[in-house]
Formats: C-alpha cells, sequence, structure tokens
C-alpha cells in the first residue's frame, strides 16, 4: 500500500481485515500451509486487493509476528522485583493462562512459527527475548538467594510456565477432547496456583 499519504477509513478497516483473516489462516494451518488466497477469501477480498496492502505472504506473516512479540512478552515485563515473590509468579501464571484463553489464536502463530525455527523471529528470540528473560531470572534468583521461594534452576521455572500455560492454547482440540463439556480454564488456575506455591513455598 502506498505510504505517501494517509490511510483512508476503508484501507484501515481492509487492512484490519487481513490481517483479522491472516490470524485465522496462519494459526490453523502455519506458514506452509497458508495461502494468499486462502487469506483473501476469509477476508472478503480479492487477491489483487489483498496484494494491494501487503505485497507477499510472508509481509503479512511478519506483521502479525512483530505485534504478537510485544503481546507476548507483556506479562514478563510486569514481574516486578519489589513485589512478593509467590505473588508476582502466581500472577504471571494467571496473566499467560489468561492470554491463552483470550488469544489461542496468536498462541497457535507464536508455536507454528517456533516449530519451523523461528525463522522470522529467530533474532527476537535471540535478543529481546533472551535479554528479557536473564533479568528476570536474575529477580527470581535473588528471591532464592534470600530464602523467599526455594531453589530452582530459574531457567526451567520460567519454561515450565510457559509448558504449562501455552498447552491450552496450542493443544485446544487435544484438551477438549478429553474434558468434553468441561471448561479446561476452570480446573487450570486452581491446578497450577496449587502446583507452584507447593513447589516453592520455602
Amino acid at each position: 500500500m502506498p505510504k505517501d499519504r494517509a490511510p483512508t477509513r476503508i484501507q484501515k478497516k481492509n487492512r484490519a481485515a487481513i490481517l483479522e483473516a491472516a490470524l485465522n489462516v496462519f494459526s490453523a494451518h502455519g506458514f506452509r500451509g497458508a495461502t494468499v488466497d486462502q487469506i483473501a477469501a476469509e477476508a472478503g477480498l480479492s487477491k489483487p486487493n489483498l496484494l494491494y496492502y501487503f505485497p507477499s505472504k510472508e509481509a503479512i506473516h511478519t506483521e502479525l509476528l512483530s505485534g504478537l512479540l510485544d503481546t507476548w512478552l507483556a506479562p514478563l515485563h510486569d514481574l516486578d522485583a519489589n513485589g512478593d515473590p509467590m505473588e508476582e509468579i502466581l500472577a504471571y501464571i494467571r496473566r499467560k493462562l489468561q492470554m491463552s484463553q483470550e488469544l489461542p489464536r496468536e498462541s497457535r502463530l507464536f508455536a507454528n512459527e517456533l516449530v519451523q525455527g523461528a525463522p522470522r523471529i529467530h533474532d527476537a528470540l535471540s535478543n529481546d527475548l533472551k535479554t528479557l528473560v536473564d533479568e528476570k531470572v536474575t529477580i527470581l534468583t535473588g528471591w532464592m538467594d534470600q530464602g523467599k521461594i526455594t531453589r530452582v534452576h530459574p531457567y526451567h521455572l520460567v519454561f515450565s510456565i510457559w509448558a504449562l500455560t501455552q498447552h491450552y492454547a496450542d493443544f485446544d482440540v487435544q484438551v477438549r477432547a478429553i474434558l468434553g463439556n468441561e471448561d479446561p480454564f476452570e480446573g487450570a488456575e486452581t491446578f497450577v496456583d496449587t502446583l507452584y506455591r507447593k513447589l516453592l513455598s520455602p
């Protein structure tokens, strides 16, 4: 889309429709399985119209991922060194569960990118994500040194939180097939709260 003038209301609407449609298609089929034709059909636009806004499938995918990474890192940014250690960790877990419940397509989009080797966000993982995790691991280690939480491997603690919370979005079909009509998130928060309180209570 030309960038020499501000987009019109219709252009903003169409761009948003493309990104919303692409989120559906990419989260369902992954980057490799998705096509521009599928995205255009989902958005209710012709393929040439879609390509006016984004020159390629790659451009759409990159746009989605760039916004998603900021969203994904936000809960970890909120982990406060000055807060109560147990409550800070549990609040982080609850935020991650909430994201799995409210943003399942985004979670699957992110997971699909990682499964493919993260070709479009590898630099961000190696820099932005690693820097943030290193910073929060320093906080966790400090709490352990002060005897405020049990000493465990801090990086694997973070990995376990990701695994336990994002599972509900990334493997939603499997979870719901097993639980049937039971809402998986009703039991999930109670379970992870109990698990981490027992694991980390000094």
